[in-house]
């Protein structure tokens, strides 16, 4: 026989296998290449059975609103709307970015909001100065987004998927000014997102966009000594879970606060302490 291997026949209901032990596994179960292996492996997994997690919650959120009737969406995107445009942390926000909501895939509506960032005035809710408004564009599939600064509906094109982006370019041919390039901070982030809980946890749509761009302004706000920006959820009733039943990974970004039909959810310190 070999040195170093036993070979054991063992008889199993009726069935003959072959069992091979060798007499170094324990010293090379110990060994720093195993290990490492052994914990790449189990990091790779754990992603999967992350990424597996939240494909199954996209869909059953997708089939949940799906479910919505068009009225109750109207009632929600209306009390939604409402509570942020008569809130005082939005009111004395001066500069922010925001989402332009796609029907087709059921995000709270924003129209309402974008219409009163973009003009003077609104006796109603009493909106008295114009604010700096930056609002998505997506540049390739890698997850690179920009937040373009438009100043009117009209600077908004159909991209080849109908979603509705911020022309590069203004009406006098000049680039649109990026909010990474802006000299001054934003102070409120409004959030599109599949679902979120009441422990800041927000689930995206997959591609990463919005994560990329909130870590790398975090970042900028850090390295010029601003203030972090508001992080603020829409969502509809169906879209908020239970704390705990939406898988993380280290390079998904927390929220602050979430905005639904029933009022404002706030989550952080920050959020706690302005929007309470």
């Amino acid at each position: 026989m070999r040195r170093g291997l036993v070979v054991v026949d063992v008889l199993l209901k009726g069935e003959r296998s072959l069992l091979m032990l060798h007499s170094t596994c324990c010293s090379a179960i110990t060994s720093p290449a195993i290990a490492n292996r052994t914990s790449s492996c189990a990091k790779t997994s754990m992603a999967t059975t992350v990424q597996a997690h939240k494909k199954a919650l996209r869909s059953d959120i997708r089939k949940a609103l799906k479910a919505l009737s068009p009225q109750q969406r109207a009632h929600e995107d209306f009390a939604i709307q409402s509570t942020i445009l008569g809130s005082s942390w939005f009111k004395s926000s001066q500069r922010l970015c925001a989402y332009i909501s796609c029907p087709a895939l059921r995000e709270v509506d924003t129209s309402t909001i974008l219409s009163q960032l973009l003009t003077n005035s609104d006796s109603e809710h009493q909106v008295q100065t114009q604010k700096e408004l930056y609002v998505p564009r997506v540049e390739d599939k890698n997850s690179n987004m920009r937040m373009l600064k438009i100043t009117t509906m009209d600077d908004l094109v159909a991209n080849s998927m109908n979603i509705l982006e911020p022309s590069p370019l203004d009406g006098s041919g000049n680039q649109r000014e990026d909010v990474m390039s802006a000299t001054n901070p934003v102070d409120l982030f409004l959030l599109p997102g599949v679902c979120f809980d009441k422990e800041g946890r927000r689930l995206g749509r997959g591609g990463g966009y919005y994560d990329v761009l909130l870590k790398r302004y975090q970042d900028l706000a850090l390295e010029k000594k601003w203030n972090k920006p508001l992080l603020v959820a829409l969502a509809y009733s169906v879209q908020i879970k239970d704390e705990g039943v939406i898988p993380v990974t280290p390079t998904d970004v927390p929220i602050d606060a979430i905005v639904s039909s029933d009022g404002v959810i706030p989550i952080s310190p920050i959020a706690k302490e302005k929007m309470s």
